[in-house]
């Protein structure tokens, strides 16, 4: 893709509107985390997260119209806790600092708690 992380950002922020019609019909909405190396992540919420059809909400809708909309090649990651969807701590992203990006990819809700009451 020749495209960079900027672009790809703001092409996909410009875009999640059309994207979220499906999801937020489902009473779950889509979050835009960042881009690293042309991977969108994004991270599933309301009645979507933690759901069992998220990876195919994610591939076979969020992925499949930003792919339309965008780019053929694009790749969408759903930060869902798992270690393998991990947000880089070095992504591309306008309104997430570090500190937020390390509080998404904390393990469990406990953990979250922790980090957020500094125990």
């Amino acid at each position: 893709m020749v495209f960079i992380d900027k672009d790809i950002y703001e092409a996909v922020k410009n875009s999640l509107p059309s994207v979220n019609e499906y999801v937020s019909s489902h009473g779950g909405e889509i979050t835009l985390l960042g881009v690293k190396n042309g991977v969108v992540y994004i991270e599933l919420t309301g009645a979507c997260k933690g759901c069992a059809m998220s990876l195919m909400t994610t591939k076979m809708v969020v992925q499949k119209k930003l792919r339309i909309l965008i780019h053929p090649e694009l790749n969408v990651i759903n930060n869902d806790g798992s270690p393998e969807n991990r947000v880089p701590n070095d992504i591309y992203a306008e309104e997430l600092t570090e500190e937020e990006i390390s509080f998404m990819n904390k393990d469990s809700l406990f953990d979250k708690v922790k980090d957020f009451l500094h125990i």
